[in-house]
């Protein structure tokens, strides 16, 4: 039977599919690959170790909502740091950060409602804000800033229609990181516009040369923070995250909301993640020395070419050059270099301010990486 698509709700039609599965998916199998951003390490062999553990001693049933307690006061006790009264209660554990941040988009926006969202961005952001009834407006974080937002930017955009503004730091795409004084500046913005802060932080561990800035901590309480283990544990198929507020209303609503979402994350691999917090806690730290060798080479390669101006990142796992090719929009020249064997992702799948640049994840070994820009730089001495 012939189905319209009007018999599918504005909401679904409204949303396309990201620029960047849209590459993976027309790469052939002879591909350098620098396209999804999936660390290239298994978890800890200890997490993995337990996770079979707990399945053979009966971990194969419904948790509750929020999680294991034993769990959620380990995540608690790893921002004491940053905010000492924080427990359990403040942790709620979900299938993944995407299921956190969906959670969180559920639990603050209604219809006539807009959120701030930054751009160049991840591309979820935007359709889960249109998915819950709201409008998503963007703010650059342009390449000239070193993909620092300006308040002045936020100041035009912000009304009384706005509930929430999203910050990611570390960035995807651009792993750009606040200082202390920057996120001060965006503090007071939120606080000035009573605005609640959705602080994406998946990619806390997985920094160089600097100290994580978090947004948990402050004197300001409407915060809600996403952070998962894909990335600090190389769990990205085992899609398992949480969401942290020192807010316990604000907890109530979203533990009560993950029900209806999930009923419960997952029980037995929440037991492989406490194990890796309590026997490999190290293990980001570790993967982070690697990236960052991977990171200074890519970043050396990228600026010796023509026509390629790149900021060395400060934290996650991707590049993002500005590239200059005359006559040439990212998206054409993303795919110039998919026919010269290197997948990526063009800039304008992460927005319009992406446009311009390209992303390369540097989640491939050094050897491959090197030969992923000699392929590079031969395609674009061929296009300039």
């Amino acid at each position: 039977m012939y189905v319209l698509s009007e018999d599918f709700t504005k909401r679904v039609r409204s949303i396309q599919p990201t620029g960047v599965r849209k590459m993976f998916d027309m790469a052939g199998g002879d591909v350098i690959s620098f396209g999804l951003g999936e660390p290239d390490f298994q978890p800890p062999p200890i997490a993995i170790e337990e996770f079979h553990k707990a399945m053979l001693d009966g971990r194969n049933k419904y948790t509750t909502t929020a999680g294991l307690p034993e769990l959620r006061k380990v995540i608690a006790e790893s921002w004491s740091d940053y905010d000492s009264n924080l427990d359990e209660n403040n942790v709620c554990m979900t299938m993944s950060g995407t299921n956190a941040l969906f959670n969180c988009f559920m639990a603050l926006v209604e219809e006539g409602n807009n959120v701030l969202i930054p751009e160049p961005y991840f591309p979820l952001y935007g359709p889960d804000v249109t998915l819950t009834g709201g409008e998503a407006r963007y703010y650059p974080c342009l390449f000239e800033n070193e993909f620092i937002p300006l308040v002045e930017d936020l100041e035009k955009l912000v009304d009384e229609n706005t509930k929430a503004i999203l910050y990611n730091f570390p960035s995807n795409p651009t792993g750009a990181m606040l200082s202390i004084e920057q996120r001060d500046e965006l503090l007071n913005f939120a606080i000035k516009h009573n605005l609640w802060i959705i602080s994406d932080e998946v990619y806390d561990r997985i920094i160089y040369d600097a100290e994580h800035v978090s947004f948990i901590g402050t004197d300001y309480d409407r915060v809600l923070l996403i952070n998962s283990f894909s990335k600090t544990f190389a769990m990205t198929g085992w899609r398992i995250g949480y969401i942290l507020s020192p807010n316990l209303d604000a907890m109530t609503q979203v533990i009560k909301l993950q029900y209806y979402l999930a009923a419960c994350s997952n029980d037995g691999m929440q037991y492989a993640v406490l194990a890796a917090f309590q026997k490999a806690s190290k293990y980001p730290e570790q993967m982070a020395l690697e990236f960052k060798d991977r990171r200074d080479l890519i970043c050396q390669r990228l600026n010796e070419m023509p026509g390629v101006s790149c900021h060395v990142p400060k934290g996650a796992f991707y590049v993002f050059p500005k590239v200059s090719i005359e006559g040439m929009n990212s998206e054409e020249l993303a795919i110039e270099l998919l026919k010269g064997g290197v997948l990526c992702s063009p800039g304008s799948a992460f927005g319009k301010s992406g446009e311009g640049h390209l992303r390369f994840a540097y989640t491939i070994s050094k050897e491959d990486i090197s030969k992923g820009m000699d392929k590079v730089e031969a395609v674009l001495k061929k296009l300039i």
